[in-house]
Order: structure tokens, then C-alpha cells, then sequence
């Protein structure tokens, strides 16, 4: 699989070198048939959506409901249950402030876990300032979850919520949603899931996956920035409170009442991305035209060769050795050499990886470092990337020395 001619920013040079862009659990890079979309929108269809009584608006509102539907097709949904927001952050939010608000009280627990990223615990902690309620937080052990633990932590404490990344952004590591679901409902314990780093990489299927509220970001899957979704069940769609309220969202407006719309466009106040969520159906397009699968086995090939590679070098530590059960992500050290000054010396080669706590800074407390090199791959990169990578890890440790 090599579909670099199909990046138009691949054919730049950095330093006069290639981009080797391996940082796309933070973002991807887009494809053509994705940047012409938002060009043709501006230039045929641009107006408002839902309002207008005229050929364009009808026109836009057309594409961005196309869009709806395709993306409750992409994760066996109805379209009913996408609700369109600006990222996965946002869709979290979303859940937290216009539902499991109202149903939290002072002596509930919400459950996280170890691996989760910012998003998935920053909004918890706020809320629980608010309310009172306890956090507790599932081990991570060799770098997965056990059930066991789930099991019993449910069966013992009264746990109103588990909010659980269906892949880590560090570690690589997939949780068994599924499973998970099914212990969850044992004891009536609501269940939602940050698929970040999921959708853009595996099959999803929400009748199976059996989640309550499930997020992912559209930038992370070669769409634009600016597109979020939130998957609501439809039995919670009623009780969920518009968390961005204002125009479009309501069918009237009084000195003395207000009235909601019943559908998707209560909770999406205020004009959208129209262009974006537009070109996030090509997005779609063509991760449906490669296949989830073949795009999973690319990744497992890849993330193999690397993980092959990389074990050869001496003085490096990885953080998640595994081949099972993981996408495309690797996070390591090289002994006594800073991320910052790994990742800033491989920028030199034109080589892009993320350098940081990567958002999940519970996790690297817990591994006991400050900050990781991360490289993460998708369906662009090549097994001469990760050479590229490895040559420019070994330059890294003849500059300090190693």
C-alpha cells in the first residue's frame, strides 16, 4: 500500500528532505479528493445550512445531511444518533455536561482508566468539583486493562459511569469494548468511549460495540479540522440537555417559553463547519474505498517491521512491546536523551514524531517518565519510513554520544 501521491503535503521537502510524517494519532494528513471538497463547496454550494429557502442553502443542507447519514453507515448507527460537533474533545464534553450532569449524584463513582487521554479526565474532574462525586481509575498492567478488575470494582462500589479510550494514544493498546460493555450492563453502569484513536483504524460497529455515548474526531480519520462526532444511544437522546444552545437549535422563542427542536439539530447550535463535515464525507469515501481491514493490516505489518527495527537498537526503551491487540502507535525512549531533543534532531531529517506527555500525563506518571518519542503510522507510510526513522534514531545517538 503506498498512497503517498494521493497527500499533496508529502511532496514537500523539509530541511530538503522528504517528510516522513509520523504523528498521525495527533493529526492526519488530508488526500486530495478531501481538499477539493472543501474548495468545491466554496466555490458551488457556500451558504448556511438548514434555513434557507433558496437553491444553495437547500443545496449545502443536502451535503451536510449526506454526510450524517454516511457517518451513522461508517459506525452502524442511525443517523438520528450523530450529533456533529468541532472534535472529540467537544463530543466528550458533550456527554459530560448535557447528560451524566443530570444523573450524577455526591456519592456516585466514576470510573476512568490509567491510559486515558486530557479529554477523558479534564471534564470528569470539573464536574466533580461541581458535584461531589469520586474519581477512581482502572490499573494498567503490561500495557493492558484487566477485567477481572472491572468486574469486581462494578460488583462492589457503586460506579455510575465508565469513560474508557477504546485505543491509547501512547500505548497503542485496543480495550475490548465489547467485553467491557457487557460487564457494564451487569450493573447498570453507563459506559462512554473516546474512539479518538479507534475509528480512524478499526472497524467499528456500534450495535456490537454496545456503548451508550462513543466520540472520535473526523481530522484523525483524513478529514478536515473542525469535524467531531458524539454517538448518542437513542434511548438517552431525550434526556440529553443542549450543551451549545442558540440559533437553529429551537422551534420557538418567547418572553416566556422555550421550545427545542426534537432532532440532531437541537444539539448543534450556531453555524457549523458546512465545509468541513462536506469534505469529511470524502474522508470517508476513501477509507471505505481502501477497506477497514486492509487498512488494519497494513498497520499491523507496519507496526511490526517497526517494532522489529527499533528492538535493535541498543539504549531504548518502548513502552508497549506487544504485537496483539494494538494500532499503529509506538511510544519509546532513548536513555539519556530528552524526547524534545530526539524529536528536534529528527525534524532535521524531515522526520515528524510527537514529543511530549502526548495529553495523557496520568499514564506517564504511572510509567514513571516525564514525556515519550511518539511515532504513530497510517495508511501513507511505508516500511521505508520506519528505515528512515531508525537511521535517524542512530544519527540522534552519535550526536549525544551513544
Amino acid at each position: 500500500m503506498n498512497l503517498k501521491k494521493d497527500f499533496p503535503i508529502l511532496k514537500r521537502k523539509i530541511n530538503n528532505k522528504e517528510i516522513i510524517y509520523l504523528d498521525s494519532a495527533a493529526t492526519t494528513q488530508r488526500p486530495k479528493i478531501v481538499i477539493n471538497k472543501i474548495k468545491e463547496f466554496y466555490e458551488k454550494y457556500n451558504s448556511n445550512i438548514h434555513r434557507g429557502l433558496y437553491t444553495l442553502s437547500e443545496e449545502a443542507t443536502s451535503l451536510y445531511e449526506k454526510t450524517r447519514e454516511k457517518t451513522a453507515e461508517f459506525i452502524n448507527a442511525d443517523k438520528e444518533e450523530i450529533i456533529f460537533t468541532k472534535n472529540c474533545t467537544e463530543a466528550i464534553n458533550y456527554a459530560v455536561f448535557g447528560y451524566f450532569l443530570k444523573i450524577l449524584k455526591k456519592n456516585d463513582i466514576v470510573l476512568l482508566t490509567e491510559m486515558e487521554h486530557n479529554s477523558n479526565v479534564v471534564p470528569w474532574k470539573l464536574l466533580s468539583k461541581r458535584i461531589g462525586f469520586k474519581i477512581g481509575y482502572l490499573n494498567i498492567d503490561d500495557s493492558k486493562l484487566d477485567l477481572r478488575e472491572l468486574d469486581e470494582i462494578l460488583k462492589k462500589r457503586r460506579v455510575k459511569v465508565l469513560a474508557i479510550t477504546h485505543a491509547s494514544n501512547v500505548l497503542g493498546t485496543i480495550n475490548p469494548i465489547r467485553e467491557i460493555s457487557r460487564i457494564c450492563r451487569k450493573y447498570n453502569t453507563r459506559i462512554l468511549v473516546d474512539g479518538a484513536q479507534a475509528a480512524p483504524h478499526i472497524e467499528i460497529d456500534m450495535k456490537d460495540l454496545n456503548a451508550d455515548f462513543y466520540a472520535f474526531s473526523g481530522h484523525k480519520m483524513l478529514g478536515p479540522l473542525g469535524v467531531g462526532v458524539l454517538y448518542v444511544r437513542k434511548e438517552f437522546l431525550k434526556s440529553l440537555t443542549p450543551f451549545i444552545s442558540g440559533g437553529g437549535t429551537v422551534l420557538e422563542v418567547t418572553k416566556e417559553n422555550l421550545k427545542f427542536k426534537e432532532d440532531h439539530e437541537k444539539f448543534e447550535g450556531g453555524t457549523p463547519s458546512v465545509a468541513d463535515v462536506v469534505a469529511f464525507s470524502s474522508a470517508i469515501d476513501y477509507l471505505n474505498k481502501l477497506g477497514m481491514k486492509n487498512i488494519k493490516k497494513h498497520e499491523d505489518e507496519l507496526t511490526k517491521y517497526a517494532l522489529d527495527k527499533l528492538n535493535t537498537i541498543n539504549d531504548i526503551e518502548i513502552y508497549n512491546n506487544h504485537l496483539k491487540d494494538r494500532v499503529g502507535v509506538i511510544a519509546f525512549n532513548l536513555k539519556n536523551i530528552h524526547a524534545h531533543d530526539v524529536a528536534s534532531l529528527l525534524d532535521e531529517e524531515g522526520i515528524c514524531v510527537r514529543a511530549s506527555h502526548h495529553c495523557a500525563m496520568i499514564l506517564h506518571k504511572k510509567l514513571g517518565i516525564n514525556g515519550s518519542v511518539r511515532a504513530s503510522f497510517y495508511v501513507y507510510n511505508t516500511k521505508k519510513d520506519v528505515d528512515k526513522l531508525i537511521k535517524g534514531l542512530l544519527k540522534v545517538q552519535k550526536v549525544f554520544g551513544k
